[in-house]
């Protein structure tokens, strides 16, 4: 579903990512841990775009996107890529004059120019998955940090995205609202949605992926399934984060 192929980064003499591989098959979950500085968030916006990159490829499903790609040049095969992966970022970005409900039927009928009432329908439905059916008309300002990244969740499900970037979706919120967002991912996983979730939650990487990589210093220093990373890890980098982190 995705495939990450030596992919480089560099800020003018800063190195960014310095060579990363990753492949996750559809239905899987990827967590993605790791020291702060160490390249996560970066990655994941070079996967759909919203960062250029110097060096290797990313591919989702059948689409490319190659070394220093161009935003207008490029802008046929970003939008294809950003059909198929959908980004749910840290700080929400919901549309404040616009209402929950209006929030997450705008790209729908614009972009996709779906009628008005088979979006509603599918927002409804949306709404009701993710615990906030009774919000739909309240606005952005209402809500809490949680519910607001739960109504960014569900707008970007609307886009029917057959992989879902998560860009450290809790780190705004406190630990109710940031196990609120957490169930909710959760659940999309049991229902096989592709995902790569950048988290400090060491509890979610450990119990909801199906593989964890350590990002730091611009490498991903170690990687495999939960048990082993965080059960037996082999990078010095890894067991000292680990150790800060307290396992959970």
């Amino acid at each position: 579903m995705i495939h990450v192929d030596s992919l480089f980064k560099r800020h003018g003499e800063l190195e960014i990512l310095k060579g990363i591989s990753l492949t996750v098959n559809r239905g899987e979950v990827a967590a993605i841990i790791g020291p702060s500085g160490g390249g996560k968030s970066t990655f994941l916006r070079c996967i759909n775009g919203l960062e250029t990159f110097q060096g290797g490829a990313v591919r989702v499903g059948p689409h490319v996107l190659s070394a220093n790609l161009h935003p207008r040049r490029d802008a046929a095969q970003l939008q294809k890529v950003r059909k198929v992966v959908g980004f749910v970022f840290q700080q929400f970005n919901l549309f404040p004059h616009l209402s929950v409900l209006g929030n997450l039927i705008e790209a729908p009928m614009l972009v996709d120019k779906e009628p008005k009432e088979a979006a509603v329908a599918r927002a409804v439905s949306l709404l009701d998955r993710v615990g906030l059916l009774a919000k739909a008309e309240a606005y952005p300002r209402d809500l809490s940090g949680g519910q607001q990244q739960r109504v960014a969740i569900a707008r970007t499900l609307m886009m029917r995205p057959e992989a879902i970037l998560f860009d450290e979706p809790t780190s705004a919120l406190d630990p109710v609202m940031a196990n609120e967002v957490l169930g909710v991912i959760s659940d999309l996983a049991k229902a096989d949605q592709t995902m790569i979730v950048v988290t400090h939650s060491m509890r979610f990487a450990r119990q909801v992926s199906d593989h964890v990589h350590v990002f730091a210093g611009g490498h991903d220093v170690e990687f495999g399934p939960p048990d082993k990373v965080f059960g037996d890890p082999q990078h010095e980098t890894t067991k000292a984060f680990l150790k800060e982190a307290g396992k959970d």
